[in-house]
Order: C-alpha cells, then structure tokens, then sequence
C-alpha cells in the first residue's frame, strides 16, 4: 500500500512512517504539510490511501476533502485529529472522509483502519460507532456548536483556543472583519456573550485543549 501523509507537524509524519514502516504491506510515499503540497503530490503520484490530519496551515482540511477527492478520484482519505471523535468526525464522514481516528489511539489502530480503508471500507472506533448510532436513533441531545457550519465551526476552534480575531483572519487568509462577523455569529448561535465562554465550552467539550486565552 501506498499512503500519503498529510500533517504540518514533522514529528507526527515521522511518527506515522515508523509505525507504518513495521508494516510488511505498507509504506509511506508521500508527506505534506500543507494543503497545497498535498495537492500537488496527490495529482503527480498514485495513493492507496491518505492519512489527514485537518488543521493544516492556511487551508482547512475539512473544506479541502473535496479538492483531495478531485485531484485523486476514489482515493480513501483517513481523518486523523487531535479532536475528540464525536465532535469533529461527522463533520469529516459528510465532508467525503471515509474514516475517523482520534491520535490518541494506539498505533496498532491507526494501522487497522488503513488496512479497512485500502479494503473499501469505512473506520470508526467502537466509542464513535455507538455515538453515531444514538444519533441515529435520535437519543442524543444535539450540543451548541453544532448548529455551526464548518467554517463557523473552524472560527469557533481558532478563537477558543486563544487566537486573536487578528490571527485567525491570517490563517484563513480573511479579513479581520470577516472573522469579526462570523465570531458575532457564533456567539448569536450559541447563547453565548464572549470568547471566555467560548473557550469554557471548547474546553469541557474537549474541541480544544487549554488556550493562551487572547485579549481580543
């Protein structure tokens, strides 16, 4: 199996080929740390399979799963985040991903949902598979931020994890106006009055880790 490696974290890549490397059946043939990279590997070279992770610098990897799909049609992409899996996997599953891996897994999981993947299947954990399914059975209560679209949804991370409106309208390549009106937006959405109580949520939600809350 070829697989493509996209994460901006180096250490992460490494640690992915390592993994994979014990693998008789598997190998890494492509990394990026960017959106754009990926891209451009992914129309020079064939993959069996992508391992995405979804915050990526200057482009968000929810929002690029279709121009990943584009530029390699069929190609099975495995979201793997930091994120908790109940928050940000249905996001990635209706966006075209076709698995979902929390990195806190262990590695024998990560090499398990490639293998199902390059198969033709979908991945999801067991603790994932059960929230999906009182989703289904309309047994869950629906939270705030999911009345959020993506991008909102993105903004709403950025913030709560301690970025100025300043600096997320850099990283989404945006203007500090634009962000402003989404960040009003949000707060509307979700009862709330302040990124304090946006981080609060984010937090005991596990959307984010701990912030260096910003003075914005």
């Amino acid at each position: 199996m070829n697989i493509i490696v996209v994460d901006d974290h180096p250490v992460v890549r490494q640690g992915i080929c390592l993994i994979l490397a014990a693998e008789a059946d598997m190998q890494v043939t492509g990394q990026a740390g960017c959106m754009d990279e990926a891209l451009a590997l992914l129309r020079q070279q064939q993959f069996d399979v992508a391992v995405l992770d979804i915050n990526l610098p200057g482009r968000n990897g929810l929002e690029a799963l279709a121009d990943m799909q584009r530029a390699s049609p069929g190609l099975p992409i495995l979201v793997f985040s930091v994120h908790s899996e109940e928050h940000l996997a249905m996001r990635a599953l209706k966006n075209g991903a076709n698995g979902f891996l929390n990195k806190e897994h262990a590695p024998e999981e990560l090499v398990k949902a490639i293998r199902k993947l390059a198969q033709g299947g979908t991945y999801v954990s067991p603790r994932l598979a059960e929230w999906l399914a009182l989703e289904v059975s309309g047994r869950r209560r629906n939270l705030p931020h999911e009345c959020l679209s993506d991008r909102e949804y993105q903004v709403m991370c950025q913030l709560a994890s301690g970025k100025s409106v300043s600096q997320v309208a850099e990283s989404l390549h945006r203007s500090p106006n634009t962000i402003s009106t989404y960040r009003a937006r949000i707060l509307s959405k979700m009862g709330m009055r302040n990124n304090a109580e946006l981080t609060l949520y984010a937090i005991n939600n596990r959307l984010v880790s701990s912030p260096s809350v910003s003075s914005e």
